[in-house]
């Protein structure tokens, strides 16, 4: 993707050029320099996370909570691109929320709100879908890969959804977003796009950049590791986090392997690859470690480990999730507490944007 030819200094966070996030309980940001680097992070509402969201995300933002200024956001407008039952979008967007908090996300200490709260993001995408080229978007390949053959009948949105995405970087000044690889070429846009319109009409926004996970990054398919695990490829694909034990078990005994007996961490060996990886970020042992806890097992051993692991895990999440949908009060007291927080400086960013636009 191009950039701009005539490069305008980047706006930093150093530079005072955003008020820092307010206190949890405190209605107002202020206007002092920040003292750590802002991120975003959106996670659109599809159903129930999978084990692979949690390992190559959600984990990572409970463990850095202290080292940020996180904004976590359930982005429920990006959901609606595509088809979504109305019913159905709002119980996963609350279902999404919950399990969020019930993963360790500390309301205190960081931001969790849903997206549709905070109607700036609408109207600041609308401004930049008018600032951004045709054929930018034309090299998205993310669009490509959804739109498929049906790209004249899919819905504009789902077209200009890298400037959502965009608005809701931007809108914060996040200097960083936590992305997986297939999500790169979106914030790379989200960088041309700031550094476009900083060039055109003044330094206005920080130009964020993407923290690409080393390990863990890309958990695969149990069924079919060559993809990526996803939802919509069949529930033998993934764990859910709300999975029961016995179903863990269950997919975690059929999860793909291959007919060699050694259990080590050999990529080309895809199936077992892939579940070893999943078992060191759960047990946060090295590499060498692992092997040498398997050394001379078998498979059979190996899985019910894994299992014992994951099932392990999920208690403690699914405790906390079963409180927060007991109590959907106080889920809703959460949620707007964040976009409270929030909400002064999403309007701080449209109020500038627009006086640089000329809108009134």
């Amino acid at each position: 993707m191009s950039a701009p030819t005539k490069q305008k200094k980047t706006v930093k966070a150093s530079e005072d050029a955003t008020p820092t996030l307010a206190p949890a309980n405190a209605t107002t940001a202020t206007a002092e320099p920040r003292k750590r680097e802002r991120v975003f992070s959106g996670i659109q509402p599809s159903g129930t996370p999978h084990i692979g969201n949690y390992l190559g995300a959600i984990r990572h933002w409970v463990a850095e909570q202290d080292a940020y200024d996180n904004i976590f956001c359930v982005v429920n407008l990006h959901a609606i691109t595509v088809p979504q039952d109305p019913d159905e979008l709002r119980v996963n967007t609350r279902r999404l929320a919950a399990m969020l908090f019930a993963c360790g996300i500390d309301p205190e200490r960081s931001a969790l709100f849903v997206q549709s709260q905070i109607a700036e993001h609408a109207e600041l995408t609308w401004i930049l879908d008018c600032m951004t080229p045709m054929g930018w978007l034309n090299r998205m390949t993310q669009f490509k890969t959804k739109a498929g053959d049906e790209r004249e009948t899919v819905s504009a949105g789902l077209f200009t959804y890298p400037v959502l995405m965009a608005a809701d970087i931007l809108l914060y000044q996040a200097d960083v977003v936590p992305v997986g690889d297939d999500q790169r070429q979106h914030v790379e846009l989200a960088r041309d796009i700031a550094n476009s319109f900083n060039h055109r009409f003044g330094e206005t926004f920080v130009e964020p950049r993407a923290l690409i996970r080393e390990v863990g990054a890309r958990i695969m398919a149990l069924d079919n590791p060559e993809r990526k695990m996803s939802k919509s490829d069949g529930e033998a694909s993934y764990i859910a986090l709300l999975d029961p034990p016995d179903v863990v078990r269950r997919k975690i005994a059929r999860a793909t392997t291959d007919s060699q007996r050694t259990i080590v961490f050999d990529e080309s060996r895809a199936g077992i690859f892939n579940l070893l990886t999943i078992y060191q970020l759960l047990s946060n042992q090295s590499r060498e470690q692992i092997e040498a806890e398997f050394a001379g097992k078998g498979y059979k051993e190996f899985k019910a480990a894994l299992a014992d692991i994951i099932i392990a895990t999920l208690e403690l999440i699914q405790r906390r999730y079963a409180e927060l949908a007991a109590d959907p009060a106080q889920l809703d007291a959460l949620l707007k507490q964040s976009a409270d927080r929030l909400r002064p400086l999403a309007e701080d960013t449209l109020r500038k944007v627009k006086d640089r636009v000329g809108i009134v």
